[in-house]
């Protein structure tokens, strides 16, 4: 399914990308990758042509563990517009789930704006505070969900100066919450 619908979007994308792991095992800070308008067609390609959404919904899990920069997007992108009856549960939760260690704070960043462009909503203050209790990693993923939504972040004050330091970028983006909610 997903050759095909690389092979209707883009078909230099049916192999992983190089550069992605190029630039991961150099620190580089660029990647070359395939413009957002194709890597929607090729969500849109298959979530037409495939009626199955489970299907999808189990096959999700395989794109993200390929790891490319295309193969995190798609995966956002199909979970973006699947509903929580067609995956099973909370998109918002499968979107955590398959997080196991480490992510980039853009790959984040532009999966959970995809769940918003979808219609969806940010999860309630207690998910949020649950999901910010099962690690490290999630605790600051959570302070850049909130970042989403300042108005939001004034009632986890306790999470943002509580969540262990992470990258320049997150330092960024949590600092500028602080001085916000302040």
């Amino acid at each position: 399914m997903l050759r095909e619908a690389y092979t209707y979007g883009v078909p230099g994308m049916m192999t992983k990308s190089m550069t992605d792991r190029l630039a991961q095992s150099g620190h580089y800070s660029f990647h070359i990758g395939t413009p957002d308008p194709e890597m929607r067609r090729i969500a849109s390609w298959m979530l037409t042509n495939e009626k199955d959404r489970l299907k999808i919904a189990k096959f999700i899990p395989k794109i993200w563990k390929r790891g490319g920069r295309e193969d995190l997007k798609l995966a956002g992108l199909l979970l973006a517009n699947m509903s929580d009856d067609e995956l099973g549960e909370s998109g918002w939760t499968v979107f955590l789930q398959l997080i196991q260690d480490r992510v980039s704070v853009e790959v984040f960043l532009e999966t959970a704006e995809e769940f918003l462009r979808g219609g969806r909503q940010l999860p309630s203050d207690a998910w949020i505070r649950d999901a910010a209790a099962q690690s490290e990693v999630w605790a600051q993923l959570m302070v850049l969900m909130l970042s989403l939504d300042e108005s939001r972040a004034k009632s986890h004050t306790t999470l943002l100066h509580g969540t262990p330091q992470g990258g320049e970028l997150f330092e960024r983006i949590r600092n500028r919450l602080i001085e916000r909610v302040s």
